[in-house]
């Protein structure tokens, strides 16, 4: 009978040591100790099969970590007690020892390897009104790790904090919102996107991920609005009197709330007066409401409200501020001097609130009309001052005399005069000049310094392009010096002949008698 197998060689070291022929009974018992020892060795390499397979694979999955093979065992002697009794034991102590270390590298592996962690932080989000919201949750390690208890592996939510409501489970949207959506790479990045942001998905979104215990990080969504002008509650153009008081009120609605300030349109500065402090002046006026007192014309004009709150755009409005006083009539040259044929021109300077009716008159009352004659033009030089001219050309003997400017508003009127008179020039002559030789050397002072004093009373009235010059202005020293040697012509006649004979007397009384030839 031929023995093979594990029993075989139990039998050959068990036949080989005994040196004794077994007799029929004692060979079936080897027969079923053989089957027991071959069931056995079977279920041992099973087992140490499947042993060796999990030792494998924790092997494979632990980075840098090498399990070692504790069940691989040296070839042992076929005939050697000592060699059966050293593999026994191994496999009965060393057994248990390697199945609680793989067990221990397996439970180590999934902790340190395989727990879902968050890569970034969920990040705070400001986005206007209208516009679209973007929240990114970056989650590694998710895919292999199983749910305690579940076969389904772990998956990302989407929660709104505040509301406690769950808005979206992996890429499946929950909520009955439209608006929003949730994005996925087959990685590891969730994308939650709310579109056309409104007022109430303001607050706190959380990225979840359900594992044992439960993660989560959370982030705040700010919904701004940009400011906007509310027009029912804001001032519009306003009309004061002069000497009165003004309140421009601006209010703006957005989020957060706007800032209300005040500036003019000119650049010029404001005037706010109060009891205490007296009057303050400044570029720019914080507050919804500005405040005029004792409002003078010169803050007549235009005052811009503008609001902002970091949003942009910033939004403004523009009010005018009008002040009502009467006319008032300024005339730089009210006696006006020119040369019969020249040009001249005259000016009135007026300021009225509201805007007022401006004409030329003469002094009979009769209303000048503009002709090829008479050329009239009004320039302004502000909200309410504007400059009036009258060109008068080829002037006849009959234009001289008095003109009226006159300016007429709502609230009243005013008037100023011109008085238009003539300028004689005339020329030099030779005869003038002897004259003035023959006056030279006579030495009389008081002769010479009469014309002069006449002239200088002249030169103050030279008129020059509509106005009064006061001395000698470029140009004039020549008429001057004309009206100067005709004024000595027209003496001469008169004062020469009595020195002449005062002469004559004179020399007689000496003894000295000239001869004079007539």
């Amino acid at each position: 009978m031929t023995i093979t197998g594990e029993g075989s060689r139990s039998a050959s070291r068990w036949w080989c040591c005994s040196q004794k022929a077994p007799n029929h009974h004692q060979l079936a018992r080897d027969s079923r100790k053989r089957t027991r020892h071959r069931t056995t060795h079977k279920r041992r390499e099973s087992a140490m099969k499947r042993t060796k397979t999990a030792a494998t694979t924790t092997t494979a999955r632990m980075e840098g970590t090498v399990v070692p093979s504790i069940l691989e065992l040296p070839p042992t002697d076929s005939c050697s007690h000592t060699s059966f009794n050293y593999k026994f034991y191994r496999y009965q102590y060393l057994r248990p020892v390697a199945i609680l270390y793989i067990a221990l590298a397996v439970i180590l592996a999934n902790v340190s390897a395989f727990e879902p962690d968050f890569v970034y932080p969920l990040e705070n989000v400001t986005v206007a009104k209208g516009r679209d919201a973007t929240f990114t949750c970056v989650v590694n390690n998710l895919g292999g790790y199983r749910v305690s208890g579940e076969a389904t592996p772990a998956r990302v939510a989407w929660i709104k904090a505040d509301a406690k409501a769950i808005l979206a489970i992996h890429e499946h949207v929950i909520t009955n919102n439209g608006r929003l959506s949730v994005t996925h790479n087959d990685y590891n990045t969730w994308t939650l996107v709310i579109r056309n942001v409104k007022m109430e998905d303001r607050g706190v979104y959380m990225c979840q991920v359900n594992t044992d215990p439960m993660k989560m990080q959370t982030a705040f969504l700010e919904v701004v609005i940009p400011p906007d002008i509310i027009y029912e509650e804001t001032s519009g153009d306003m009309m004061v009197p002069e000497g009165g008081s003004a309140k421009l009120i601006c209010k703006a609605r957005g989020y957060p709330k706007p800032k209300i300030v005040w500036r003019r349109e000119d650049g010029r500065e404001i005037i706010a007066r109060n009891g205490t402090h007296g009057k303050m002046k400044a570029t720019i006026v914080e507050g919804e409401m500005l405040s005029l007192t004792k409002v003078t014309r010169s803050e007549m004009g235009a005052y811009m409200c503008i609001a902002s709150n970091g949003v942009p755009p910033s939004v403004s409005k523009r009010l005018k501020l009008q002040v009502h006083f009467h006319p008032l009539i300024q005339v730089p040259n009210q006696l006006v001097g020119a040369p019969l044929g020249t040009d001249v021109t005259l000016i009135c300077n007026v300021e009225a609130s509201p805007k007022a009716i401006n004409y030329w008159q003469r002094e009979n009352g009769e209303m000048i009309i503009s002709n090829e004659r008479y050329l009239m033009n009004e320039n302004e030089s502000s909200m309410y001052a504007v400059q009036m001219t009258l060109v008068i050309r080829k002037l006849h003997k009959s234009d001289m005399g008095g003109y009226k400017c006159i300016s007429k508003n709502s609230i009243g009127d005013a008037e100023g005069t011109i008085r238009l008179y003539e300028m004689e020039l005339q020329k030099k002559t030779k005869s003038a000049h002897r004259v003035n030789s023959v006056e030279d050397t006579s030495g009389n002072d008081e002769i010479n310094s009469t014309p002069n004093i006449d002239q200088s009373d002249e030169s103050n009235k030279i008129h020059k392009n509509g106005r009064l010059y006061k001395g000698l202005q470029a140009g004039e020293h020549d008429l001057i010096s004309s009206s100067t040697s005709d004024a000595s012509v027209r003496v001469g006649p008169v004062t020469l002949w009595p020195l002449v004979v005062g002469a004559l007397a004179l020399a007689l009384s000496h003894g000295n008698t000239p001869r004079v030839r007539c």
